[in-house]
């Protein structure tokens, strides 16, 4: 089979791999219908160090399971699944809490045994904790938003339940990529009076007025936290929505906070210090992390399907296996906001 293998940075290949197949009882095959580069998959590309292996890449897909293990319960050959970008078990004492993304016996894709989704076919282990079933005979238009379930469109919504976002409160979005137009959404669907965008591309900031942004912020820095506090009385937003990760971004995510407001942090952070004074002395909480996206996929799902949201409209280029080294490239250069894989 082939699939997607990463060296090093920049260097992407599709190659001939060994074809997927059960291993333990607990697996599934699953034959991958659409899958999608993500903008975590930049960071090696941008920095990853030669590897004479090479590493496996992609974690968001959607397919139909060809086989199952043994043990697997509820799933069969011919389903149709969405796997969400983290392995979990479903029985540990975190997934039982809704934090699938610290389940104790848990992986990642590219990882711990398990390799990457931008392939051909894929090994899913813990299928019964891990996947979900899609309706049989699914319109084909929908998938582009099926595959957000994957990752992008469950880690908005981690960002707008962090923050402790609800109806009637103004929300700051920080991230035009597809991250931050996903936390879009969410906060539209969530009831958020005022949605401030932080961005300044023009297409993505046109897709996210078309999502439900209010306002845009194009500015950065200590501009962008007067142009917010601006556009909020001189207070600052209830909820912040970080989804970017960059320090400069975590700083005027902090900044532009009310007083007792939230931020919620799904940004892969650039790094682990956390400035201290800003929160502390305007009580406001800081929660967030990887996304658990399993645990919101049964909320989301009947929205993608009833049409009432459409976060597919984030894929803005679709390729074969063939256009996956050019996907990473055009991504990398901000020529896409994200693309959908076709294998």
């Amino acid at each position: 089979m082939r699939a997607t293998v990463m060296y090093a940075a920049g260097d992407v290949r599709i190659e001939n791999v060994p074809d997927a197949r059960i291993v333990e009882p607990t697996d599934a095959l699953v034959r991958v219908r659409r899958a999608a580069i993500c903008g975590s998959d930049l960071w090696p590309y941008k920095s990853m160090e030669h590897s004479e292996t090479g590493r496996r890449m992609g974690h968001e897909l959607v397919g139909v399971i060809e086989d199952v293990g043994a043990d697997v319960k509820k799933f069969k050959a011919g389903d149709l699944v969405v796997s969400p970008f983290l392995i979990s078990d479903g029985t540990c004492v975190f997934c039982r809490r809704g934090l699938h993304s610290s389940c104790v016996n848990g992986g990642r894709f590219g990882f711990d045994g398990v390799d990457g989704g931008q392939g051909e076919a894929v090994r899913l282990p813990h299928a019964d904790g891990t996947l979900v079933a899609l309706p049989d005979g699914v319109d084909e238009k929908l998938m582009p938003s099926l595959l957000t379930l994957s990752d992008v469109m469950g880690t908005g919504h981690h960002a707008a339940v962090s923050a402790h976002l609800s109806a009637g409160k103004t929300v700051a979005v920080l991230g035009d990529g597809a991250v931050g137009l996903c936390g879009v959404i969410a906060a539209k669907r969530l009831g958020a009076e005022q949605i401030i965008v932080l961005g300044r591309h023009p297409e993505r900031i046109a897709l996210a007025r078309e999502f439900g942004a209010t306002d845009v912020v194009s500015e950065r820095g200590e501009e962008a936290v007067e142009r917010v506090r601006d556009l909020t009385d001189g207070f600052g937003v209830d909820c912040v929505l970080e989804c970017v990760g960059l320090e400069q971004a975590v700083v005027t995510a902090l900044q532009i906070a009310r007083p007792g407001g939230a931020v919620g942090r799904v940004g892969i952070p650039e790094g682990e210090s956390l400035p201290g004074g800003i929160p502390f002395w305007k009580n406001v909480s800081v929660a967030g992390g990887p996304a658990p996206v399993r645990a919101y996929i049964d909320e989301l799902l009947p929205d993608v399907l009833a049409g009432a949201i459409e976060p597919g409209r984030v894929f803005d280029r679709t390729v074969d296996l063939d256009g996956v080294p050019d996907g990473y490239r055009a991504m990398d250069e901000r020529e896409s906001i994200k693309v959908m894989v076709e294998p």
